[in-house]
């Protein structure tokens, strides 16, 4: 069977308050997001939700459901990312975080890293004032005040380079990633992976915030209150890429193992919270729990961005590595280490 996916740019264009016309039909946003992310596959979708997007989008079933294409993937060297939801190149992703939980960092860091490999950084600049944004800055090298300032700069910066874009959620809410997408599609630019992120956190409590999206990062308030940066949750981030078969055989069935893993383990986690160690925890579970708290150090990683806060070296770790290792820690390879060991590194050395 061809692959299926949704066209899910065909959906930013032309169904921009993607929430109220879901609702409005009688369809789950969280839903829609997971057809979007290819969480739920096309195949297993009920055929009255692809009716209903294909009516809302004005087009046939056969504009709306790609076949036989994949989405290729861009290589952050960020653990937890390339292996739970990695970047979709061309995309659109969106980060899910409250402020002060580290998105910034995480976005100063990709734009760090990607600048020094030629790609093009661009930033359609928030109205007022957020001083946050301020160590983001050093690592834009273009910044936009107006849609239009956006749409010259990326047509400026050519169809042979790679452009990292980021905007905030308010140029969501009054249309203008949507327009800027709709212009440079027809210009046929397709060089841009956009980010959208939420200076606000409004973002945390709505189903379906930015509208459609190839990757959802989701930002977790307890790794970020124990330090376990970067705090984006592996259970709750998805990406479209993870439907693309041209991806290594291995990379699907190993996150779903590190999932199963990292889900049984906070849940012991929590009745270690309540209760202590001692007793709670079954013996033939404690393995699990053992191996879940190393996976969850493992998936830690300095940052280039934030060495003077950490004195950690920025470490870069390939998306090879970084199944490797997991699978070491999975098969129990790494069980007479401490997990603390494991915390704020690079690749299993």
């Amino acid at each position: 069977m061809d692959q299926l996916r949704l066209n899910v740019s065909l959906l930013r264009q032309r169904v921009p308050n993607l929430t109220t016309a879901a609702r409005s039909v009688g369809l789950r946003p969280a839903t829609v997001s997971n057809l979007c992310t290819g969480k739920i596959p096309v195949g297993r979708a009920e055929v009255r939700t692809i009716a209903a997007l294909a009516d809302l989008a004005k087009c046939s079933l056969d504009e709306l459901i790609i076949r036989g294409e994949t989405t290729e993937m861009i290589e952050t060297k960020i653990k937890t990312l390339d292996l739970f939801a990695p970047l979709a190149k061309g995309g659109t992703v969106g980060l899910v975080s409250r402020p002060g939980m580290g998105q910034l960092v995480l976005l100063g860091e990709l734009f760090y890293r990607f600048k020094t490999d030629g790609y093009v950084t661009i930033l359609l600049k928030p109205k007022g004032q957020y001083p946050e944004l301020q160590d983001l800055l050093d690592d834009v090298q273009h910044i936009a005040y107006t849609i239009d300032e956006a749409y010259n700069l990326i047509l400026k910066a050519g169809s042979a380079t790679e452009i990292l874009f980021a905007a905030d959620r308010e140029h969501v809410l009054n249309g203008n990633i949507f327009e800027l997408q709709d212009r440079l599609a027809k210009e046929g630019v397709g060089n841009v992976t956009t980010f959208l992120v939420d200076l606000k956190g409004n973002v945390v409590d709505e189903d379906l915030p930015y509208g459609p999206l190839e990757t959802v990062w989701h930002f977790d308030m307890d790794l970020g209150a124990r330090h376990m940066y970067p705090a984006v949750n592996p259970l709750y981030s998805t990406s479209s890429v993870m439907e693309g078969s041209y991806l290594d055989p291995n990379h699907s069935a190993l996150q779903q193992k590190a999932q199963k893993l990292l889900r049984r383990y906070r849940e012991l986690r929590a009745l270690v919270n309540v209760r202590g160690t001692k007793g709670v925890i079954p013996s033939s579970e404690e393995e699990t729990y053992r191996r879940g708290e190393r996976l969850e150090a493992y998936l830690t990683q300095p940052f280039c961005v934030a060495e003077a806060f950490t004195g950690k070296k920025g470490a870069f770790v390939t998306l090879q590595e970084t199944l490797h290792d997991v699978q070491t820690i999975l098969n129990g390879g790494l069980d007479d280490t401490p997990a603390e060991d494991l915390y704020m590194i690079g690749k299993i050395s």
